[in-house]
C-alpha cells in the first residue's frame, strides 16, 4: 500500500471525530493520483466507502467558485435506500469542512422537477443507480453532461455484477469510458469470492483493475438459535420460535431481524407484535414500502428511536448503523456471501467483532446454518460465476445508444465490447442484434412498433420520438408484476387516503371486497381498485388475513453450500455443531433408511396416501431439481408409469405416480438430456416463460405505456402471440435461440444438471420404504406442486401436508424401528 498526502483539514476532521485515517484509505487517495482503477475489498464498518470519496473530496475541495458546473463524481448503488445513506453521511464532513461541494441523488423516488435541475445543472457528486444512470446515458446531450467526469464508484459491486443487472451496468460504465476516457472506477465490496474475475469486470476489457484487499482482525460472532419448540420438519415459517427471537431482540440494544422474503416480514412482524407484552419498539421494512415510509424507518434506526425492525435484503447493504448490536438471519442464509452481508450490519466498527444469532425453520435448514458458519470461521465466500452479457440487455443498449444521437455499427460494437461481459461479442451477433432492434426481424418487419431505429449514411437513429419516450420508460432489467398503489383511507368514510406502498396485481385479483390482508404492518380490509390504486382500511382482525407474496422472492441456494449440506449429513463425525433436535432427526434417518452419501445420490420410495412416492435426495438447488423433475416425469410418461406430480426443494425432488416405478436408475441416466430433453424443449413452457422476460428487457413489448402500466396478463398474452409467430415464421430468430440458452442456463441450470447425471451415473442408492423416512418429510410437507398432464388424468394431490400429519409420519417411522427392536 502506498501511503498517500491528505491535506490538513481533512486529517484534522478524522482527528476530531475520534478517527483515524487508515492506510488503505491513503492508497486510494493514490491510486486516484495515479489513474488508477481499483477494487477495493474490506470488511464492513471500516469506512470503505469513505475511501471511495475521499479522492474526490480532496480534488474538488480546490473548486473555485466560478468553476461550472460539471459533474465529477458518479457513485452507482444497486440500492435507493443505499444512495439516501450516502448523502446523509457525505454531507457530514462536507458541512463541517465547509467545502464548496454540491451533492445530488437520481433515483426513481427523485421528483420529476429535480431531475430536470440535474440536467441543467451538475452537482459535483451524483448519487444514483443503474437505471436511473442508463436514463441519463439516453439523452443527446449525454457527451456535454459526463465529459468532465473523474471518478466512478461502484458499491457493492459483488450483488449484481454477475446478473443481467451487472451486464447493463457494465454497459453503462463501457459509454462512460466512451465520453469521459481518463476517468477512474473505484469497486467496493466487502464480500467478492472471485477477486480476480471482478477486477476484469471492473476494468475496461484488457485492463483488469488493481485489487486491494484488506483483511479484517475480528470475525464475527454466529451462533444457532435452538428454541424451546421443536424445528418443524417442514417449511420456512418461524413461528415456532418467535418469543426465542423476541427474547433476543429484549437482550440486545437494537436489532435488524433478517428473513428471505416480503411475505415472511409482514408475517414475522405481526407474531412479534402479538407477544410484544412490553410495547417495544419494533418496525418493518421492505421495498414495496412508500418512499415515506421506508425513509422513516431509516431514520428511526439511525436516531436509535427503534428496537428492532423486521427486513428483507433492502436492508442488508452498506447502511452505517454503528448501535445495531444484533444481526439475526431467520430462515436458511442460501449463500455465506449474503448472510455476511447481512451480520455487517451489527457493530458497524472494524474493531469490534458483529454479532449474529440465527433461526432455522426447519432441521436442513440448520445444516445450512452450520455450513455457513463453518465457512465463515475458514474465511471462505461464494458467489454466482461471471458469464458473458446477456444479448437482450445489449439491444436494450443498442437502442439506448440511438436515443441519445446517431452511432456507428463499428464503433458500438467496439464500445460494447469494452464492457467485460460483452468482450467475446461476435460480430454476426451484434449485427443480428442491430437488425432486430430496426425493425423486429423478418416475421415482424411490416409492423411500425417494431421499427425502433432508422438507418441513414451517416449511421443510426431513433425512428420517432415516441419510440425514444417509450424505451425510456421501460429502461431496466427487473421485469416485474404490474402492481399497484396502495391507498390507506383512516376508514372508508374518508375521502382522503394516503399511499403507502405497492402490491402486485396478481394478488389483488385474486381479492373479493372484504377480503383482509397484511401490509405495512396492519390489517387491512380490501374494499376495491379505483384510478390504478388498490383502496383500503384498516380492519379488525376477524379471519386469518392473507399475506402479498412477490415474484422473485425466493432466493436460490448457492452451490458451496448445497454442496456443504450433503457433506455435513453424510458424514456422522460432522454432526457435533448442528443443534441436538437435528442430530436426532439425522440418526433417526441413519436407522430406518441411509444417509445420503457424498459422492452419489439416495433415491427413497414408499406408499404414501394411495400413491406411490420417489423422493430424489439430490442437494443440486432448485434449478436442478426442477430440470430433472421435468425430464423425470416425462420419462415416466412414456414409459406408461402415470406420474402424477412433482415438486421441488434445494435439496430434494419429489415425484408421484399412480405407478410403482421399481427401475429409477434408468430414469436418471445421461442420455435423458438427449432423448427427453430434445422433445421436450420444442413446446416448452419455460422456454416461453423465458421468453417473455427476454422480450420486454429486449424492448419488443413493453411493462409501461405513456399514462398506463400494462398488467402482466397483457404483457404475456403479447409476448406468447410473438413467441408463436417467430417460432412459426422466423425459427431461426435471435431472441428464440436466447430464450432457450437462458431457459437451459437460468431456469434450469442444464450443464450443472449434466454434470451431476455423469458423476452420479452407477451411484444410484435405491431403498424402498414402508413409509416416509425422516429426511423425506421436509421434501413432502414442500408448498406448491407441478401437475403432470398425461395418462393419469386424476386431480392434483392435496397441497403439502399440516406438521401434525408430519408428525404421524415420524411417529409410523419410530414404531417400525421399535417392531425391529432398534432403539431410536
Amino acid at each position: 500500500m502506498t501511503m498517500a498526502e491528505v491535506p490538513a483539514n481533512i486529517e484534522k476532521w478524522f482527528t476530531d471525530q475520534n478517527w483515524e485515517i487508515r492506510d488503505y484509505q491513503r492508497s486510494m487517495i493514490d491510486a486516484f493520483a495515479r489513474k488508477q482503477d481499483t477494487l477495493l475489498i474490506a470488511p464492513t464498518g471500516g469506512g470503505k466507502t469513505l475511501a471511495g470519496f475521499l479522492p474526490s473530496l480532496i480534488d474538488l475541495s480546490e473548486k473555485t467558485d466560478g468553476t461550472p458546473p460539471r459533474l465529477h463524481t458518479l457513485y452507482i448503488s444497486p440500492l435507493r435506500a443505499l444512495t439516501n445513506d450516502i448523502e446523509r453521511n457525505l454531507n457530514t464532513p462536507v458541512s463541517d469542512l465547509n467545502l464548496p461541494i454540491t451533492i445530488g441523488v437520481r433515483t426513481g423516488d427523485t421528483k420529476s422537477y429535480q431531475r430536470t435541475k440535474q440536467r441543467k445543472t451538475p452537482p459535483d457528486i451524483l448519487l444514483t443507480t443503474p437505471e436511473s444512470l442508463m436514463l441519463l446515458l439516453s439523452y443527446p446531450d449525454a457527451d456535454t453532461y459526463f465529459s468532465e467526469l473523474k471518478t466512478v464508484i461502484i458499491d457493492e459491486l459483488h450483488s449484481f455484477a454477475t446478473n443481467k443487472r451487472g451486464d447493463f451496468t457494465s454497459l453503462a460504465l463501457a459509454r462512460l469510458k466512451t465520453l469521459a476516457p481518463d476517468h477512474i472506477r473505484f469497486g467496493l465490496s466487502a464480500t467478492i469470492a472471485d477477486p480476480k474475475s471482478a477486477a476484469n469486470w471492473l476494468g475496461p476489457t484488457g485492463e483488469p483493475a488493481e485489487v486491494l484487499e484488506v483483511k479484517g482482525d475480528t470475525p464475527p460472532h454466529v451462533a444457532i438459535m435452538e428454541p424451546d419448540n421443536r424445528y418443524p420438519l417442514g417449511g420456512h415459517n418461524s413461528r415456532f420460535a418467535v418469543k426465542d427471537i423476541y427474547d433476543a431482540i429484549k437482550s440486545a440494544k437494537s436489532a435488524i431481524v433478517f428473513v428471505n422474503t416480503r411475505a415472511q416480514t409482514e408475517l414475522l412482524f405481526q407474531q412479534l407484535w402479538k407477544i410484544n407484552d412490553e410495547g417495544l419498539p419494533i418496525g418493518l421494512y421492505h421495498g414495496s414500502l412508500s418512499r415515506e415510509r421506508r425513509q422513516r424507518t431509516e431514520g428511526m434506526i439511525a436516531s436509535g428511536k427503534i428496537r428492532a425492525v423486521v427486513s428483507t435484503s433492502a436492508l442488508e447493504m452498506g447502511i452505517d448503523w454503528g448501535d445495531i448490536d444484533l444481526i439475526l438471519q431467520v430462515g436458511a442464509p442460501k449463500g455465506v456471501s449474503r448472510l455476511l452481508q447481512r451480520i455487517g450490519r451489527s457493530n458497524h466498527r472494524l474493531d469490534e467483532p458483529s454479532e449474529a444469532l440465527m433461526v432455522p425453520c426447519n432441521p436442513l435448514e440448520a445444516v445450512e446454518c452450520a455450513v455457513a458458519i463453518e465457512a465463515i470461521d475458514e474465511g471462505l465466500r461464494d458467489g454466482e460465476d461471471y458469464t458473458d452479457g446477456a444479448m437482450d440487455v445489449a439491444v436494450q443498449y443498442i437502442v439506448n445508444r440511438a436515443c441519445a444521437g446517431k452511432f456507428k455499427k463499428r464503433q458500438t460494437l467496439n464500445e460494447i465490447r469494452m464492457a467485460w461481459p460483452y468482450r467475446n461479442l461476435k460480430k454476426s451477433d451484434f449485427d443480428l442484434l442491430v437488425n432486430f432492434a430496426q425493425d423486429g426481424g423478418y416475421a415482424l418487419k411490416a409492423y411500425d412498433r417494431f421499427s425502433r431505429l432508422n438507418e441513414t449514411s451517416r449511421g443510426y437513429e431513433i425512428s420517432t420520438p415516441q419510440q425514444a419516450r417509450r424505451h425510456r420508460m421501460n429502461i431496466g432489467t427487473i421485469v416485474e408484476y404490474a402492481k399497484l398503489k396502495v391507498r390507506r383511507f383512516p376508514n372508508m368514510a374518508s375521502k382522503r387516503g394516503r399511499n403507502i406502498g405497492e402490491i402486485e396485481e396478481r394478488f389483488v385479483m385474486g381479492l373479493a371486497p372484504g377480503d383482509t390482508f397484511l401490509f405495512g404492518g396492519e390489517v387491512l380490509r380490501y374494499h376495491g381498485v379505483r384510478d390504478m390504486a388498490l383502496e383500503a382500511s384498516p380492519a379488525r382482525k376477524l379471519t386469518p388475513p392473507r399475506v402479498p407474496a412477490y415474484a422473485g422472492g425466493m432466493m436460490p441456494l448457492s452451490t458451496f453450500l448445497a454442496d456443504g449440506v450433503r457433506r455435513v449429513v453424510s458424514d456422522e463425525s460432522q454432526w457435533s455443531r448442528l443443534p441436538q433436535q437435528v442430530q436426532s432427526w439425522l440418526t433417526l434417518q441413519s436407522q430406518f433408511s441411509e444417509l445420503p452419501k457424498k459422492d452419489g445420490v439416495l433415491v427413497e420410495s414408499f406408499f404414501d396416501r394411495g400413491v406411490y412416492v420417489i423422493v430424489v435426495h439430490s442437494f443440486e438447488g432448485r434449478k436442478v431439481n426442477m430440470a430433472l423433475g421435468l425430464l423425470m416425469t416425462r420419462r415416466m410418461e412414456r414409459r406408461r408409469l402415470k406420474p402424477l406430480t412433482y415438486s421441488i426443494t434445494d435439496y430434494a425432488l419429489t415425484i408421484t405416480s399412480i405407478d410403482r416405478v421399481d427401475d429409477v436408475e434408468s430414469l436418471m441416466r445421461e442420455d435423458v438430456l438427449t432423448e427427453e430433453y430434445e422433445r421436450w424443449v420444442v413446446e416448452a413452457p419455460m422456454v416461453k416463460r423465458s421468453f417473455r422476460k427476454i422480450a420486454t428487457i429486449a424492448g419488443l413489448t413493453e411493462q409501461r405505456l405513456p399514462g398506463a402500466k400494462r398488467t402482466m396478463k397483457q404483457v404475456s398474452f403479447s409476448t406468447d402471440i410473438i413467441y408463436d409467430v417467430l417460432l412459426k415464421y422466423d425459427p431461426d430468430h435471435i431472441l428464440l435461440r436466447i430464450a432457450r440458452e437462458e431457459a437451459e442456463r437460468d431456469l434450469l441450470d442444464i450443464p450443472r444438471l449434466r454434470n451431476w447425471l455423469a458423476d452420479t451415473q452407477g451411484k444410484v442408492t435405491f431403498i424402498a420404504l414402508p413409509h416416509a423416512s425422516p429426511l423425506s418429510i421436509p421434501a413432502m410437507m414442500q408448498l406448491g406442486k407441478e401437475t403432470v398432464i398425461g395418462d393419469a388424468k386424476i386431480a392434483i394431490l392435496e397441497q403439502a401436508s399440516h406438521e401434525d400429519t408430519a408428525i404421524l409420519r415420524l411417529q409410523k417411522v419410530e414404531d417400525y424401528l421399535d417392531e425391529r427392536d432398534t432403539d431410536p
